[in-house]
């Protein structure tokens, strides 16, 4: 591979100016310098030989480096169209496990899933403008990889790990809970990433459950239900309820599920929403009920 010190400001610095290039603040650019928390998380990721590692921007290939070296299939997705330049003619130009594709991941990454190229993990330094969103999507898509290890803003992880009642919580909490159990791992400083960030990073590590809290047929109910009751927080769940759903329907599901309706979404846990999506879904289908209002 290519001989660079990735963790040298002074050498990537040098590599942009002779390729013309710039960080761009709207791809959410911050490049990770610190060698040891690069490797960290490398490690977390239990690339092997064989496995399928997905990393979304690599950026010059800092993370890429330390992934391939452990012998594992790394498919990367760049949106940069210089950065995809070094990636494929000076850094992994001959190198055999790795292959690039070029493009808004969120606009790429399911042609891959769909041909049959699904990830067993999934590790990255997540551009900030695009993490949430990016794991949302991948949730609900049902791509759904056995590890996800990711580096994102310290605000973003506190809402992937928030439990019922915690000040974090949120419908993105409840869809992670979904499938992962989350952990976060490491917090990094701005100063471990170049040019420095405004705001503090950390390391998550989410990993799947034995057996989600939703069953596979259940899924698309329970993601749309999530979104209606979170979709105004102040609102009861009963008002955002009523949103879709007749009034007489609403109250019907309500009671058979022991629940007031006048909870809010943040007092849910995402065992009570699956209940209620189930309870939900079961009444729809054996009562001669107008679904939308």
């Amino acid at each position: 591979m290519w001989n660079f010190d990735y963790c040298s400001t002074g050498a990537i610095s040098a590599l942009l100016n002779e390729n013309g290039l710039s960080m761009t603040k709207r791809f959410g650019q911050n490049f990770l310098v610190s060698s040891s928390a690069l490797e960290k998380i490398a490690g977390l990721s239990g690339a092997k030989a064989g496995t399928k590692v997905w990393e979304i921007g690599p950026g010059i290939g800092a993370l890429t480096s330390c992934l391939i070296k452990t012998g594992a299939d790394v498919t990367a997705f760049e949106i940069d169209h210089g950065f995809c330049r070094i990636l494929s003619e000076k850094a992994f130009h001959d190198t055999p496990n790795f292959t690039l594709i070029e493009g808004d991941v969120l606009k790429t990454w399911e042609n891959e899933f769909s041909a049959g190229k699904a990830p067993d993990v999934i590790c990255a330094n997540l551009p900030y403008n695009v993490g949430s969103v990016l794991i949302a999507s991948l949730i609900e898509e049902r791509c759904i990889p056995e590890l996800m290890v990711f580096t994102l803003q310290s605000e973003v992880v506190r809402r992937i790990c928030a439990k019922t009642g915690d000040n974090q919580y949120s419908g993105f909490s409840v869809l992670t809970a979904m499938d992962y159990d989350s952990t976060e791992v490491m917090k990094l400083k701005p100063g471990c990433f170049w040019p420095a960030p405004n705001v503090d990073s950390s390391v998550v590590v989410m990993k799947k459950k034995t057996q989600s809290i939703v069953e596979e047929d259940l899924a698309d109910q329970f993601i749309s239900l999530v979104r209606i009751l979170f979709s105004q927080r102040r609102k009861t769940i009963k008002n955002n309820l009523r949103t879709l759903y007749a009034s007489a329907t609403v109250e019907q599901i309500l009671a058979k599920c022991k629940l007031s309706g006048l909870e809010r979404a943040e007092t849910l846990s995402p065992e009570e929403i699956r209940e209620l999506a189930l309870t939900l879904r079961s009444h729809l289908k054996h009562q001669s009920i107008s679904h939308p209002v």
